[in-house]
């Protein structure tokens, strides 16, 4: 370990970026003891004051936890238990308080899985565009994209990006990703540090939670509701907090399928432009909308300074195997360097999903597809509200996107209800692992994407029967 540096930060503050980004690194593990304060304090060659202030601070923020008479250790990442009954399936996923742990339970009514029903996908027409590929471009497998992706699918973005939403934008502002989850992740790994503060909504998307807690960051929660955001709060939290981002899915927001007035939109980069905070702005349901309604357009289109950095996603509603996304990031010093952080990352998405992705997306069987998805799903998401009128349970109903947000009456505690829903082959998401301080024990995500018509009816009678019986 090599000595810590005199600089502008308090010393323990150092101190406290060396053992997160131990941690961080899987250098230190979960319940690993740490260095004592007079070991940590001699291989960095400072005080054990500051050591200890430091130590003190990463049990503050849960990074660390004591035990008396013995030392510092690592802290798990964050849990709640579950009332489980002795099942397998349940002792091994769903205590854990992950979301992938949750969708990894092999169930036969699915309503943890917010993506699309294979079926309704276009998986014939796919196979046409993959011979096509290879036809026209041979060499396809011999050789890689370039680190920001294929410059013939980043100029047909651009394009199909100024026909929407009539801004002016170029392929150089495009980074092709794989996954709109990766394009979290490289956002966390370039401008966020530990003890940064991130604004998050509240609820929000699960895995973000996690990406952001694990760079260390310091977490604000921001309520979404079905009017949007309290303005004043977001303000105050950047006046006085200086948050480095806000990370937002504004449009059929996952898990509540909220969607943020355009008045809000404007004002959210005007706040962020004078408080210099980046608005992290997460698409990835824009073109699901249902009664011919569409969106908003996007908080980037009212961008002129380069404040949002804009992840959209195509894949859910195309091919999930294809693992195609976009960031667009029109500050060019923003994209430097997020393409340095990427280049350590893979060097770039695989080149034969993005000349699969192009060519289907240029073609006009796309647009016969989404009509024809959008109705298959406003479909399955009014059997689900038919089968859940039939409770007391409260919702309201989404423009858009693949899922619903419930809430359970008071005395209904969802975690309790997984667990019981689990031994009858039924799953969902539990409100407290969408809350960024782990409440919301009466709310969950049902996902009405993934099951079929008959597996939405009589999953759904079978849950609302499961929750009558231990009401």
């Amino acid at each position: 370990m090599g000595a810590i540096r005199r600089g502008e930060d308090f010393l323990f503050n150092q101190v406290y970026d060396f053992v997160v980004s131990r941690i961080e690194s899987n250098e230190w593990k979960e319940h690993d003891k740490l260095p004592s304060v007079r070991q940590l304090s001699v291989e960095l060659h400072v005080n054990r004051l500051t050591v200890l202030k430091a130590y003190q601070l990463l049990k503050k923020h849960k990074k660390v936890y004591v035990k008396d008479k013995v030392g510092y250790y690592v802290q798990p990442k964050d849990t709640f238990m579950l009332e489980y009954p002795d099942h397998p399936i349940v002792s091994a996923y769903v205590q854990k308080n992950s979301l992938s742990e949750i969708q990894q339970v092999q169930v036969e009514y699915n309503f943890s899985q917010a993506l699309i029903d294979p079926n309704l996908l276009p998986n014939h027409y796919l196979s046409e565009y993959v011979k096509k590929v290879f036809d026209l471009y041979p060499k396809v497998l011999s050789t890689y994209s370039t680190v920001k992706g294929d410059e013939e699918l980043r100029e047909a973005l651009a394009d199909y990006f100024i026909k929407q939403y009539k801004t002016v934008i170029h392929a150089d502002d495009l980074l092709i990703l794989s996954g709109s989850q990766q394009g979290i992740h490289l956002v966390a790994q370039t401008f966020v540090k530990a003890r940064d503060t991130v604004l998050i909504e509240r609820p929000s998307y699960s895995p973000a939670i996690d990406t952001f807690k694990a760079r260390g960051a310091q977490i604000l929660s921001v309520d979404i509701t079905p009017d949007g955001y309290d303005l004043n709060q977001v303000e105050q939290y950047m006046k006085l907090y200086k948050p480095r981002l806000f990370y937002m899915n504004p449009t059929f927001h996952n898990p509540t399928g909220y969607t943020v007035p355009t008045r809000q939109r404007k004002q959210l980069v005007q706040l962020a432009e004078q408080y210099q905070c980046l608005l992290v702005e997460d698409d990835s349901y824009h073109d699901i909308y249902f009664d011919h309604k569409k969106p908003p357009p996007p908080v980037y289109t009212y961008d002129f300074s380069g404040t949002v950095i804009y992840i959209r996603s195509f894949c859910k509603y195309i091919s999930p195997g294809l693992r195609v996304a976009t960031i667009i990031c029109q500050s060019s010093s923003h994209m430097k360097t997020l393409l340095s952080v990427r280049a350590l990352t893979d060097n770039g998405s695989p080149l034969l999903n993005q000349k699969i992705f192009l060519h289907y997306f240029s073609s006009p069987r796309l647009q016969q597809h989404l009509e024809k998805l959008r109705i298959a799903l406003q479909v399955r998401k009014e059997i689900m509200e038919k089968e859940l009128s039939r409770t007391n349970w409260n919702w309201s109903s989404p423009g858009g996107g693949l899922n619903l947000w419930v809430q359970l009456p008071d005395n209904l505690s969802t975690d309790s209800l997984l667990s019981k829903a689990i031994t009858h082959s039924i799953s969902f998401v539990p409100g407290q692992i969408c809350d960024p301080i782990k409440k919301l024990p009466s709310s969950m995500r049902l996902s009405y994407s993934y099951a079929n018509e008959k597996q939405l009816q009589q999953g759904l009678q079978k849950l609302i029967q499961i929750a009558q019986e231990n009401d």
